[in-house]
């Protein structure tokens, strides 16, 4: 199967479980930041968030596709992003 044969967009199960071992693996490094866990995954979110707003521009996704793809997965590292702020602000 060539390049060009490839779907250009992942199916949403696909973008599901990269979210899911995304996030596993960002709590992992969260734990061991010298700046504490709250900060530590708030800069994780953070740069996750710009890695996949850059990733559907180069891509060239759509925003709001019938399938989930690199923009709702950044929509989801913001919206935990602003929860993990709130939450380590309180702490």
């Amino acid at each position: 199967m060539s390049a060009k044969n490839l779907p250009q967009q992942l199916q949403s199960a696909q973008v599901l479980i990269r979210f899911g071992f995304r996030i596993a693996i960002m709590i992992g490094f969260a734990m061991f930041a010298g700046a504490g866990f709250g900060r530590g995954l708030v800069v994780l979110l953070w740069m996750s968030a710009l890695i996949c707003a850059l990733a559907g521009l180069i891509r060239r996704e759509p925003p709001f596709g019938a399938h989930l793809n690199h923009w709702d997965e950044m929509t989801a590292y913001v919206a935990l992003c602003a929860l993990a702020t709130g939450i380590a602000q309180q702490s």
